[in-house]
This record gives C-alpha cells, structure tokens and sequence, in this order.
C-alpha cells in the first residue's frame, strides 16, 4: 500500500479525516459566533480584557505575570516559560463580555501555574514531543506498510513506532481537556467573586463564550482518537 493510496484514497483515513474536520469547523463557527455575539455586549465594570486579566491574577493572589498585546484574532494565550499571557487586540483592549472571558480564561492558567496544576505541567512537557512526532510520525508508518509482509519483523516495528508517536499527539490533545476546562471553571470562579462580572446576564455570557472555546478542543481531541483507531486497524492487517 504506498503513500499516496493510504492518505488520498483510504476510506477509512478520509472518513476519520472528514469527520474531524467537520467537527472542527463546526466548533470554530461556534466559537466565533458566540465572541462576536457577547464583544457586542460592554461590561458594567467597564474593565479591559487586559485589566480583568490582572484583576483575576491578584484576586487568586498571582504576582510576577505579564500581560501583553499579541497579534491575531483570537490568537490568547499562557506561556508559562515566561509566566506571560498574551493577548490578542480584540480581547486586550476590548471592554466587553468576550474580551473579559478570553483574557479571564487565560488568566486561569497562570493561576494553574501558579499553584502547580499537575495536568498543565504535564502539557508542557508534551509539546516539545508533540512538536517533532507530528512532523514524522507518518513516515515510519508508510515505510511499515511497505515493509510489511508474512515474516516481516521490520515492517510491523516501524507501524509500532509511529502508532507511539502519533500516539503522543493524542494524549497531548486528551491532556489538554481537563487543562482548558479547569482554566475555565478558575476565571468564573474569581470573575464571580471579585465583582469583574457583575450581572446574571454577563456570567451566562462568559459562560456560553468559554462553553463554545471549550468544544474546539473536544473537537480536536476526538478528531485525533479516531485517526489513531483508523492507524491501529491498519497497522494489523
């Protein structure tokens, strides 16, 4: 089975392929959907995404992060290596639902590293990982497969090596879950109490934002397990 046959014309690889996709696309509409939506919709507080993101730091007793402009719609994000959280324009200096949302979010996991979350440590020490398996996994597997015949030793080893690589890239994308949901229910948490997020209307918006994030990483947790499974049904054929 060569290279172009496995990943163009396998139906169950295109299938799981689809499928993932689809599923990612529809989160993505979702998530835009619901930003759009509640970045119409200003804050009585009146705080910045930025501010509220230093808010929620020193409400969970936070010191020495940093809070700058990143480029990107949509672009937030924690870098632990440099206790950073970087944010886009739109939610940086944003004064609404959605910008307070994001930012508190990902002030969440500075609170997380902060206080040694076990799950978010472990992510970190995946992506270095994740990094070089998603760029050869596939390799040794097409090789396997070429490789691969009745005695074969060489050919079954080298589909086994690239199932554990690929393999590693699933547990970084199932790591990530409790990691973004525990960031999540952190920032409501402190937004809740500190009076950020002052009405029953803006805590059901942050709610439907962050729920909405949350579902682009199920999407692409379980985009990544269905290929794994196609992968292990072809490797033992």
């Amino acid at each position: 089975m060569t290279l172009s046959f496995f990943f163009v014309w396998d139906p169950l690889w295109m299938g799981a392929t689809l499928v993932g996709l689809l599923m990612g696309m529809v989160a993505q509409v979702r998530v835009k959907r619901a930003f759009a939506k509640y970045s119409k919709v200003a804050v009585r507080s009146g705080m910045t995404g930025a501010e509220a993101a230093a808010a929620v730091c020193r409400a969970a007793g936070v010191s020495e992060v940093s809070i700058e402009r990143h480029q990107g719609f949509l672009s937030d994000h924690y870098d632990p290596s440099s206790r950073t959280l970087r944010l886009s324009p739109e939610v940086h200096d944003g004064r609404s639902i959605s910008s307070i949302a994001v930012a508190a979010h990902e002030a969440g996991h500075s609170i997380q590293h902060a206080q040694g979350y076990m799950m978010l440590a472990v992510r970190s020490k995946l992506v270095p990982v994740v990094q070089v398996s998603s760029r050869i996994w596939y390799l040794p597997f097409i090789v396997g497969m070429m490789l691969n015949g009745p005695g074969s030793v060489m050919g079954p080893l080298l589909m086994d090596i690239a199932i554990v690589l690929f393999g590693a890239m699933v547990v970084f994308q199932l790591v990530t879950l409790p990691v973004e949901f525990d960031a999540s229910r952190r920032a409501k948490a402190v937004l809740a109490t500190s009076g950020i997020v002052s009405t029953p209307d803006e805590a059901r918006g942050v709610e439907k934002v962050l729920g909405a994030a949350a579902l682009t990483y199920v999407a692409a947790a379980a985009a990544a397990v269905l290929q794994l499974v196609v992968l292990l049904m072809r490797s033992r054929r």
